[in-house]
């Protein structure tokens, strides 16, 4: 592991130890973050202990609070993937990192996973492996191909398309963590997302897709083990 990757390990070790025992004030709001959503005190204490570890990498974006410090390399970070989820007690939340060196190039990709301690790598010229969060063991990402679900993100805003899914009886779930989804893509049938493309939701989490078939299209981005899949939802989504 890189000094960076480590440094990443450390500061999801130190969040997932504090959510062991759960503010109160995490559920306080504070202000709309730089990637549109209001941000939660849980969401800003992360935030603070990312830039702790990470500040001396290079220039962080947040999606809390945008630009902080500088620096010739990116570190873009959603400090908790499905903060929601989190200040709901519901187990599906994490974190997302990526870095993109001074050449332009995302050479890390980190996503974990605070409620289970599943943790997700990716470095350049590297395959992509999955361990836990306190083990120093890793295998790589593995195709599940008997899985019989999908990860719909963002489902409760495309009802036509969720109709037409399920008229074709393509079964998902919709999880609320969009870089967690897409970390998972190797386990599930398929992950889709429609709406908006924020980087902070997807910068690591396509790292993690690599060996996948993968479409971003402008409106909608989808990830499958299975190319047949992929085209037939791409119907879908032109259908409705």
């Amino acid at each position: 592991m890189t000094p960076f990757i480590q440094a990443v390990i450390n500061a999801n070790k130190e969040i997932f130890n504090a959510l062991q025992n759960f503010e109160n004030t995490w559920y306080e709001k504070s202000e709309v973050g730089a990637g549109g959503d209001v941000s939660s005190k849980l969401d800003l204490f992360a935030e603070e202990v990312f830039v702790k570890y990470l500040g001396s990498y290079g220039v962080i974006e947040s999606e809390e609070s945008g630009v902080i410090g500088e620096g010739e390399e990116q570190i873009i970070i959603d400090p908790i993937d499905g903060s929601s989820n989190a200040l709901s007690h519901f187990p599906y939340f994490g974190s997302s990192v990526a870095k993109i060196n001074g050449e332009g190039v995302l050479d890390s990709a980190i996503v974990c996973n605070f409620a289970n301690g599943d943790i997700f790598i990716k470095e350049a010229g590297k395959e992509a492996v999955q361990g836990k969060l306190f083990s120093e063991d890793f295998t790589p990402l593995q195709k599940n191909a008997k899985s019989e679900i999908g990860l719909f993100e963002k489902a409760y805003a495309n009802s036509a398309l969720v109709e037409k899914l399920h008229q074709e009886k393509i079964k998902f779930r919709a999880p609320g963590a969009v870089a967690l989804s897409l970390a998972y893509a190797h386990s599930v049938e398929f992950v889709l997302y429609v709406g908006a493309f924020r980087i902070y939701d997807f910068a690591a989490g396509l790292a993690l897709c690599e060996g996948l078939e993968v479409v971003v299209d402008e409106d909608y981005v989808i990830v499958s083990q299975d190319k047949n899949i992929v085209d037939r939802i791409v119907g879908l989504i032109q259908s409705v």
